[in-house]
């Protein structure tokens, strides 16, 4: 059985530009227009550190009808699930421009007592935003995908309530930050864990629901729709960071993510038909597959509505992370050892 989880990351870009209205507001009110028409929701994973200083200093005339936008997606039914990238959590506003905290730039090198201050921070924030002072997000993803090393920052985010993390994408590697999921590429489609997220735990308390990847040849990921974004807003751009991205790119596979924004619907199509294929001849295993996607991203919404409309066509459910949660406690529960299909999964190099 396959069912299909589309995850927004609601935000401006890395280093701080990109305003609200194009990067945010319009392609996220499109984007839950398109959902809406079919009766699915989505995941809005909010960046809510940067909200929150945008909102502190008003450099954005749009705050406001983001916060409402926020809101009502919630209220429509759409998942509130925390994003949160750090380096804005210490953030000024000098002379036009963000200057982000690089120091904290990973949540999980950064002392307990820290994450716990913005943990506490950002979700008091969305509370703020809902109008709902006992909300508690049910899910997380970490800024630029860093939840390494995992088990403090996992803690203190099971502390405060939240039950799933869709930050992995098997096979991943950033030198920089020391972010490496290769190992991760032997698990299944989920899996429990506590100390380590590319560590699977048949007791665990926290559930990873990573984004879907296909380990690729490093050419395709240079397609022309793919190329056209030039980065994700990146604030660090030293030689020796470009140097260590280029080595994590040396490789014979390389982690090609389910991007509903960044895909061409040919891409998308293909990489779900191959599953399709996996689960005609294995009907037994549960595949949830976790889309990803950026506001700052979409550029063709067509090609969303037209993958929406295969998915349909096809039967694959459109489902949230904390719809699918009770599904997959009972099955990782009973199958621990459950193997997503090798076709797709070679082991790390």
């Amino acid at each position: 059985m396959i069912e299909c989880v589309f995850t927004l990351d609601y935000e401006i870009y890395g280093d701080g530009s990109g305003s609200l209205k194009e990067s945010v507001y319009e392609p996220a009110a499109h984007l839950a227009r398109l959902f809406g028409k079919r009766n699915a929701r989505f995941v809005n994973f909010v960046e809510v550190a940067e909200l929150e200083k945008i909102d502190a200093h008003a450099t954005d005339p749009y705050i406001g009808l983001v916060k409402r936008q926020v809101k009502q997606f919630h209220e429509d039914g759409f998942e509130t699930g925390l994003h949160l990238h750090p380096q804005w959590s210490n953030a000024r506003y000098r002379d036009g421009r963000w200057q982000l905290d690089l120091s904290e730039y990973n949540l999980c090198t950064l002392s307990r007592g820290r994450i716990v201050e913005i943990v506490s921070q950002a979700i008091a924030y969305l509370r703020c935003l809902l109008e709902q002072p006992d909300f508690v997000p049910f899910s997380f993803r970490a800024g630029n995908w860093l939840f390494q090393p995992t088990q403090t920052a996992a803690s203190v985010l099971r502390e405060h309530g939240i039950k799933v993390d869709s930050s992995v994408f098997k096979g991943g590697v950033q030198r920089t930050h020391g972010l490496d999921y290769r190992r991760a590429l032997q698990n299944g489609y989920f899996w429990l864990f506590d100390a380590d997220v590319n560590q699977p735990a048949a007791d665990g308390s926290w559930m990873e629901v990573p984004i879907y990847a296909e380990m690729v040849p490093p050419w395709k990921m240079a397609t022309g729709k793919r190329m056209g974004f030039g980065g994700y807003g990146s604030v660090r751009s030293s030689a020796r960071h470009k140097l260590e991205r280029m080595l994590d790119f040396v490789r014979f596979r390389y982690p090609l993510k389910l991007d509903f924004c960044r895909m061409t619907l040919s891409e998308l199509t293909s990489m779900v038909g191959r599953v399709i294929d996996a689960d005609r001849a294995d009907p037994s295993t549960y595949r949830p597959l976790v889309a990803i996607g950026h506001t700052k991203d979409l550029s063709d919404p067509d090609t969303v509505d037209n993958f929406l409309a295969f998915l349909e066509q096809a039967n694959i459910q459109v489902s949230t992370l904390q719809e699918i949660y009770p599904k997959l406690q009972r099955l990782s529960r009973h199958q621990p050892d459950m193997a997503q299909d090798l076709s797709f999964a070679e082991k790390y190099e």
